[in-house]
């Protein structure tokens, strides 16, 4: 009601198809900005309560907004501003809150909750845009429509803040160790995604999708309003169009997915939204268009879902809101980018030319992105991994810098492993060894090498360089079981009576005030 209410009052504000589409720009930019930093905080801080002061931050602005609105003191630039200050909150909102879902159900039945929470969703996009547009169409005056409609929004958030306030949490991963700072936060959710295949195929293909699909979300109200001559109540009937095939596609999703793979979901929703743009710029009937925009919000449901599940069940729990984070960022980049392009096309030239440039577009960038593969290699188990050993301890250096024996300080750290390894396993084992490079980068190492004995090529040395003691420490908590099979086959590959040998290496720093001899 809210999204179709507010574009629908920027409609009566301004003729201007740029700042029309700027709407969408409003709500998904935030996320842009900042979906890294909402996923840090998410996985930094107790998520409950960070929920509820996001929560009441919405609460505030749509407050503000509707108080504005029914004071007549309204503009496209207010509009658009309060619109922005509304999804800064929904941007740092979001990740914490799909992270909570495997808080909430077991991991086998996340696909299936992630469906649910889909259907919830486009439930309401479905009925809320008519129920926004028949708010609005009730009264002479759209200002105060809308107005109504945003009051009734900052109202339903109250609902969600006391849920909230009763809800007992009981994390899925808590660490022991100190927490890391925002920054370190930041970069190990960067670093993570660098390293991750699977993670970065799911957020190629969302942006793909989403920055060709935006062009619908941008300029449906343009075409409502110009093309088929609609007032509020039509646009909000279209809209809800989406919304029907949304909720039909939620529901049925888990039977398509037991059928389909998600790679096939997706091309198949490609090329339906390729012949969706082409009828909403050639058919100006609603007889066509509805059903047209039904099946395409079943296409846009499914590929949604599909892409989210496979962000959800591919990360362990200790990055999942930083990888949840990234995925919105990329799922909203992908709208604002796109809805400023579509609507800066239908500007300077038509709508239905803007429309025919996305389905083009979207139709020649499938051979290039269909190479990416969502879940490549199957579902990996994320279960923490526990050792059997305890860490080893940081023996203590007083006569050095005082940080060399303070493990959050102390570092940086070399880790270093020597194999042995047979003629006939040498190829297998450095197949394995590059797959462990992924584990140990993604999981904290700042650099690292495999390196064979110039004098003795089956001698071979692993290294790699942690930021500090407690990184490595850090390390050891995010081996996942699917982390430790691969290090067990690399282990296993070792040739000799006794394991790989292990040596764990501070970086020794200068002694600028070297302590006296007593002896003297």
């Amino acid at each position: 009601m809210q999204d179709t209410a507010g574009t629908w009052l920027m409609t009566s504000l301004t003729a201007s198809p740029l700042l029309i589409a700027l709407m969408q720009t409003a709500a998904s930019l935030p996320v842009l900005g900042l979906g890294l930093l909402a996923g840090a905080t998410a996985d930094l801080f107790e998520r409950r309560r960070l929920l509820i002061f996001w929560q009441s931050w919405m609460l505030a602005s749509v407050a503000v907004l509707a108080v504005l609105t029914f004071l007549g003191h309204i503009s496209p630039w207010t509009l658009l501003a309060f619109t922005f200050l509304l999804n800064i909150g929904s941007s740092m909102n979001n990740p914490a809150w799909q992270a909570i879902i495997p808080e909430l159900v077991p991991r086998e039945l996340i696909p299936d909750s992630v469906s649910l929470n889909a259907a919830s969703n486009n439930l309401a996009r479905a009925l809320g845009p008519a129920l926004g547009g028949l708010m609005v169409a009730a009264f002479k005056r759209t200002d105060t429509g809308t107005a109504y409609v945003f009051l009734l929004n900052s109202i339903s958030f109250a609902a969600v803040i006391w849920v909230l306030v009763n809800w007992k949490r009981i994390p899925l991963f808590k660490s022991a160790l100190p927490s890391e700072r925002m920054a370190a936060s930041i970069r190990g959710g960067l670093r993570y995604v660098r390293y991750a295949p699977n993670l970065q195929a799911s957020l190629l293909r969302a942006f793909t999708f989403t920055f060709f699909f935006s062009s619908i979300w941008a300029l449906l109200a343009v075409v409502a309003r110009n093309d088929l001559h609609q007032g509020a109540l039509g646009y909000g009937i279209l809209n809800g169009s989406l919304g029907v095939g949304a909720v039909v596609a939620a529901f049925n999703l888990s039977r398509v997915r037991r059928r389909f793979s998600t790679d096939r979901i997706i091309a198949a929703s490609t090329f339906y939204t390729v012949f969706t743009l082409v009828v909403l710029a050639r058919i100006h009937q609603p007889s066509a268009i509805i059903p047209a925009l039904i099946v395409a919000g079943f296409c846009w449901t499914s590929t949604m879902a599909s892409l989210n599940t496979s962000v959800q069940v591919s990360v362990p729990a200790w990055v999942q809101a930083r990888a949840l984070g990234t995925y919105i960022m990329t799922f909203q980049g992908g709208l604002a980018l796109g809805s400023v392009l579509w609507g800066s096309i239908a500007q300077r030239w038509s709508t239905p030319v803007s429309l025919l440039c996305a389905a083009a577009g979207f139709a020649a960038s499938f051979p290039f992105v269909r190479h990416f593969r969502i879940l490549r290699g199957g579902i990996p188990d994320t279960t923490p991994h526990t050792y059997k050993k305890a860490a080893p301890e940081l023996a203590p250096f007083p006569e050095a810098h005082p940080d060399e024996g303070d493990p959050v300080h102390a570092g940086p750290v070399r880790i270093s492993i020597d194999y042995r390894i047979s003629v006939e396993n040498y190829a297998e084992f450095t197949r394995l060894i590059h797959q462990l490079r992924g584990i140990r980068l993604r999981d904290g190492a700042l650099r690292w090498g495999i390196y064979r004995d110039a004098a003795d090529p089956w001698h071979l040395n692993e290294t790699f360089i942690m930021e500090s003691w407690l990184d490595y420490l850090r390390s050891r908590e995010r081996m996942t079981a699917a982390d430790e099979r691969i290090r067990k086959q690399v282990f296993g590959l070792h040739h000799g009576p006794e394991p790989p040998r292990i040596s764990y290496q501070v970086y020794a720093r200068e002694i600028s005030n070297p302590t006296p001899d007593s002896s003297a």
